[in-house]
């Protein structure tokens, strides 16, 4: 049989289609994984379409959930010290006077 596409599946309708194809389906990120009801499913392994025998465990990760960690961020963004140069091509060329020059003068 082939392992059916729950990628974008809310928890619910994932656990239905797992069901309706005869597969189980694991959540290693979230042990309440059968009471958890409106999260997406954002990955899949084994991929959708693989051929796996009956009752055979295809294992999904969500979308972290409002206040979970998730909320779109890409972790702590802190000031970079000294921040960076400014760009542009000014700064391909030394600096009059700098005693760090790279081109001979």
């Amino acid at each position: 049989m082939r392992v059916p596409r729950l990628i974008g599946l809310m928890a619910m309708d994932a656990r239905e289609a797992a069901k309706q194809q005869g597969v189980l389906l694991a959540a290693p990120d979230r042990p309440d994984f059968h009471d958890i009801v409106v999260d997406y499913v954002v990955r899949q392994y084994p991929q959708p379409g693989a051929e796996v025998p009956r009752g055979a465990v295809v294992t999904v990760w969500f979308d972290l959930g409002e206040g979970e960690g998730g909320g779109g961020g890409a972790g702590v963004r802190e000031p970079r010290v000294p921040p960076p140069p400014r760009g542009g091509m000014q700064r391909e060329l030394d600096e009059p006077g700098d005693p760090y020059a790279v081109s001979p003068a």
